[in-house]
């Protein structure tokens, strides 16, 4: 259970904050979303190529 001093603490901390803003682009997503097919992909082409049946 949060002590009342604790939920002060917070209230005052939240209503004190601004929204925080980037001033970088993102990375995109896309690219992101990509990139890890590409590299999924990658370790399932080397899982089947170490699991081959002899």
């Amino acid at each position: 259970m949060i002590t009342a001093t604790a939920h002060n603490a917070l209230v005052t901390l939240a209503s004190k904050g601004e929204e925080h803003v980037d001033n970088h682009p993102s990375i995109s997503p896309f690219m992101t979303g990509g990139a890890a097919l590409v590299i999924l992909l990658l370790l399932l082409w080397v899982t089947t190529r170490f699991n081959r049946d002899r």
